[in-house]
């Protein structure tokens, strides 16, 4: 039988009028969304585009390779990336027609930042602006080393620029620069807002009228006038030395990776284009270090980990013809060796797990501090710190902790333990930040604490046992010696 004609049509013909217009209605709704979506697209992209542009030219840059020396440092391929880094009063490029010209401008801030090759650990190299080192005459690369006269660091960039800084870096140290960055600072104040600020930690309160900073002594989170001031004053803070500063700004740099760290400042794009504004907008760098090279260097180091990134001085000593000025000591023949070689000046910590869950930065402690018999050498030669060093393991629940003192004076702290006591060993040293683990064969049971200058205070250990709080450290440890390499890394608190 034949079907019957259904209504608007016979079976199996096209639909009726009823339902064209039906689908007619849908369909166009259906374009409309999906044109919205593709109009939507292309205005991201635009705006992602437009910010990327502006950024990129918000960055000044100066080609200097006329200007270097032809007998340069061998570069590593595809090894290590260093990168200069100078903070200065001015930007270079803008009003001069030298581009490698900053008559009148200063560096107060030089850094060697080394990423290493693998990116598994980043060395930044402060150097102070008073070492007295050899400089191409006038800034003249041309003219031998051996002709070299000694001048005063931080006179490269006021007579030569990025140039001659380069210059009397590499002629110094053998260390090859792949880029250079000058920051100027109304930007680093941008920076430092665009962070919302940045915590800092003073000892003794601060009154610099040439920083114009005032601030009690404390924590503090500064904005960006004031952290300027914080990381350039020099004469009323400390010991009045341009080394003192350099432990202020490595301090503060130390806040500002956990600052952009916690905040989650790249998962933040409101944040991190103001960021970035402020930033290219305060910056000269070579024309091979661009926007999109600054992101490659950035994703490439992104998993190496607060705890591997490490800030170090030049090593110095008095300066035997001026004592308002220092020259590099032996062990800074060693730092410079070292970055040369590619090697690390602290143990690197265990890079972050891309796993989603959470896992600890170092391996979990297996010996409970009830299990670990502890003898503290006093190394300083300062009466009671041993005393106080051992009660702070004592309230952690460290079983028979003894003292005792030794004639030698070494920096640092050193953690020694006998065979089969490694694991031991590892809950002692995490009682004690930056401290070197070293076996020796002849103890037995016992691991040996040798406490020397620049040790820091006692810090409680994961698996500590009890509530009872760390007693109030209340012995100066003396400095290290000016000759030792002294690292400190990202994650330190900013107190210590």
């Amino acid at each position: 039988m034949a079907d019957e004609p259904r209504p608007g049509g016979a079976a199996g013909s096209n639909p009726g009028p009823a339902a064209t217009g039906r689908r007619a209605r849908r369909h166009p709704r259906r374009r409309r969304l999906v044109a919205g979506l593709a109009v939507l697209a292309v205005v991201a992209a635009s705006a992602v585009g437009v910010a990327w542009w502006r950024l990129n030219g918000n960055i000044t840059r100066v080609d200097v390779s006329g200007s270097l020396a032809s007998d340069r440092p061998t570069k590593m391929a595809e090894g290590p990336l260093n990168i200069l880094l100078i903070g200065s009063d001015n930007r270079v490029g803008e009003g001069t027609s030298d581009a490698a010209s900053v008559s009148g401008a200063r560096s107060d801030t030089t850094l060697v930042a080394h990423l290493s090759a693998d990116r598994k650990h980043v060395t930044v190299v402060s150097i102070p602006r008073d070492s007295m080192v050899k400089m191409p005459p006038n800034c003249d690369a041309t003219v031998p080393k051996a002709q070299w006269p000694v001048q005063q660091f931080n006179a490269a960039f006021s007579l030569g620029g990025p140039a001659c800084t380069i210059n009397t870096i590499e002629g110094n140290t053998g260390v090859f620069i792949d880029h250079f960055a000058v920051v100027d600072f109304n930007g680093f104040k941008g920076m430092v807002d665009a962070l919302g600020g940045v915590p800092v930690c003073t000892t003794r309160p601060i009154d610099d009228p040439k920083a114009h900073l005032t601030l009690p002594a404390g924590r503090h989170v500064l904005d960006g006038e004031q952290a300027l001031g914080y990381v350039r004053a020099r004469y009323t803070e400390g010991d009045g030395s341009d080394l003192g500063r350099i432990k202020r700004q490595q301090a503060f740099l130390s806040s500002v990776v956990q600052e952009a760290t916690r905040t989650s400042l790249l998962l933040r794009p409101d944040k991190l284009y103001a960021f970035l504004d402020a930033a290219t907008r305060s910056l000269t760098t070579d024309p091979g270090l661009g926007l999109g090279q600054m992101r490659d260097i950035a994703t490439s180091v992104q998993d190496t980990g607060v705890g591997n990134i490490a800030f170090v001085t030049v090593p110095t000593e008095v300066y035997p013809e001026d004592p308002n000025r220092v020259q590099w000591t032996a062990a800074a023949t060693t730092l410079w060796a070292a970055l040369r070689q590619d090697e690390p000046l602290t143990s690197p910590s265990p890079s972050p797990s891309a796993s989603p869950s959470a896992t600890p930065s170092v391996p979990a402690l297996t010996v409970s501090p009830a299990d670990i018999r502890v003898e503290v050498v006093n190394a300083t030669g300062v009466s009671g710190l041993a005393a106080e060093v051992a009660a702070a393991l004592r309230v952690q629940g460290f079983a028979g902790v003894t003292t005792s003192s030794v004639a030698d004076r070494p920096d640092g702290v050193v953690v020694a333990y006998g065979p089969g006591r490694e694991e031991a060993a590892r809950t002692v040293a995490a009682a004690f930040p930056g401290s070197t683990l070293a076996p020796e064969a002849s103890l037995g049971q016992t691991v040996r604490v040798v406490v020397g200058a620049g040790a820091r205070p006692v810090v409680e250990v994961p698996n500590r046992l009890g509530s009872e709080p760390l007693p109030t450290p209340s012995v100066a440890v003396p400095s290290p010696s000016p000759s030792a390499i002294q690292a400190r890394t990202a994650d330190q608190d900013i107190c210590s």
